[in-house]
């Protein structure tokens, strides 16, 4: 349920965005990362959670749960949303994302570190047509990390990382990076 690779990366994006991350570790055992998220929500004083699953019923029926426990508001702002025009609204309002993570066929160590521009999405789109693959990821082909976004004051530059390769899958490891101006 809960993005892993480069996880690190959220305490500068938070930094990024002028605002408090607030996290919880949890092992992601099926019952257990329900009651984490539950944990982590009580303590924080806040009326409501965004979602931003797309079409992954289990990400969504999760936290719909527990904002249901707690009495929380749930805004699902992608629920069902066209994939290929959010993809596509990524690159108009100027948002810069990688890819990160690849787990499905059709992927090879070239898509670690891609930037989601329109060659990507057409390439994500004969992806799709061959090996019907999710275009957004939902379905864990792959994992992104936003860089850069209009909620940014400064920019994410990755300094160093490596990629990693295993079989049929792999990561690109962000081992630095660093906040810069636009």
């Amino acid at each position: 349920m809960y993005h892993t690779p480069n996880i690190g990366l959220t305490l500068i994006q938070a930094e990024a965005m002028k605002i408090q991350l607030a996290s919880k570790e949890s092992k992601g055992e099926k019952e257990k990362e329900i009651e984490d998220l539950k944990i982590l929500l009580e303590g924080l004083g806040v009326e409501g959670v965004v979602c931003g699953a797309i079409a992954s019923n289990y990400q969504k029926q999760r936290v719909e749960k527990v904002c249901k426990e707690l009495n929380l508001k749930l805004l699902s702002p992608l629920w069902e949303m066209d994939q290929e025009k959010l993809l596509r609204d990524i690159i108009e309002n100027k948002f810069e994302v990688i890819i990160t993570a690849v787990a499905a066929e059709g992927f090879d160590e070239s898509w670690l570190g891609r930037k989601i521009d329109e060659e990507c999405i057409k390439d994500l789109i004969e992806l799709k047509e061959k090996f019907s693959i999710n275009i957004a990821g939902e379905g864990g082909e792959f994992e992104t990390v936003v860089l850069d976004c209009p909620l940014f004051i400064r920019k994410i530059l990755i300094t160093e990382s490596e990629k990693r390769w295993e079989g049929n899958n792999g990561m690109l490891d962000v081992k630095d990076a660093k906040l810069v101006e636009k």
